[in-house]
């Protein structure tokens, strides 16, 4: 992993923040792994949240692989979303 995928990735989440801090909601990122996959942490209101699985894939998936191609999968590793 570079700096750059991380910075890109982080700048992507920074870009999401405000829509969901807006909602009392919060996202962190835990890792980047080799294979490229982004593991994030939801807070606040997106944890047990109904929308947060679409949030997951239309809002913070897009906008990293916008940022960074390169990435796979954007994954949470909150309990409630690990099957």
């Amino acid at each position: 992993m570079t700096n750059s995928l991380k910075t890109r990735v982080t700048e992507a989440l920074d870009k999401i923040r405000p829509y969901l801090e807006a909602d009392g909601g919060d996202i962190s990122l835990v890792e980047i792994t080799k294979e490229n996959v982004v593991k994030v942490e939801l807070h606040g209101t997106c944890v047990g949240c109904s929308m947060s699985m679409m949030t997951m894939k239309a809002g913070v998936e897009q906008s990293i692989k916008s940022a960074a191609p390169e990435i796979t999968q954007v994954v949470a590793i909150n309990p409630e979303f690990i099957s």
